[in-house]
């Protein structure tokens, strides 16, 4: 159905990648992910709570004012504590990030969460290698954290405006930040919203999702099954052990009600 010259509420799923970002460069070099949540625009000051990260922010920072950076809230998350810490490493060496100040750390399955290890923190760092002001001015308005994972951010944003527009709004983001946008979903308010299971997906880890759907396809859920777990391990190439590590904490997830 045309919505040309309509205006309606229109939901994006936008898979998103750009330059000088340092969740960007981190999770493609590593197995975890980030959860980005807010942004305060406060500058950094000496003795703020949390675990410092290392020296190298002074290189990194050189003679940028700190007045002109921002604090971000983020969540760290894997399936260990040394994908986390790995995660956050390559976060420390980036050139383009700043201070990481530690929060907690969670072990465990949380309502939502997407990793079984969770870190929250504070990230300083420079808001002009943002992209998030550019989709704003552009219309759209992120109503969920973003996702970063395997090198690309997953952004849910709602359309303030006419569909018709999202193409040539899309193309002056891309043209304006050197981004590659695609878009992986979208609705209006005359089609449904996300299923819950969909929504429920969204909290598995790449290799949980990956297992479970992979499991789902080839039957394993039939009565009679229809597959076993070696055979799921050995098309996956994992141990099994591995898979049903991950399987399981996929069904957890799932079915938590």
């Amino acid at each position: 159905m045309s919505l040309e010259g309509e205006l309606s509420s229109v939901r994006l799923t936008l898979d998103l990648w750009h330059p000088n970002c340092w969740a960007i460069e981190a999770t493609d070099r590593t197995g975890g992910g980030v959860l980005a949540h807010a942004v305060y625009n406060s500058p950094t000051t000496g003795g703020t709570g949390g675990e410092v990260g290392d020296s190298n922010k002074s290189r990194n920072r050189g003679d940028t004012d700190d007045s002109n950076t921002v604090k971000g809230l983020f969540t760290a998350f894997g399936d260990t504590s040394g994908e986390v810490e790995n995660v956050l490493d390559a976060i420390r060496a980036s050139e383009h990030s700043g201070e990481v100040f530690e929060l907690q750390e969670r072990f465990g399955r949380a309502r939502n969460a997407p990793g079984n290890v969770v870190r929250e923190f504070f990230l300083e760092y420079d808001p002009t290698e943002m992209v998030c002001p550019t989709l704003l001015e552009n219309g759209f308005v992120h109503s969920a954290p973003v996702r970063i994972e395997d090198g690309s951010e997953e952004w849910n944003l709602c359309f303030a405006g006419d569909r018709s527009a999202i193409e040539e709004s899309l193309d002056d983001v891309r043209e304006q930040t050197g981004a590659e946008v695609t878009v992986t979903s979208i609705t209006t308010s005359e089609t449904p919203d996300r299923s819950t299971r969909e929504q429920r997906l969204d909290t598995l880890t790449t290799a949980q999702r990956e297992v479970f759907e992979h499991a789902r396809e080839a039957g394993y859920y039939e009565w009679p099954r229809e597959v076993t777990t070696r055979e799921l391990a050995d098309d996956l190439d994992l141990a099994k052990s591995t898979l049903l590590e991950h399987l399981r904490r996929a069904e957890s997830k799932l079915l938590d009600p």
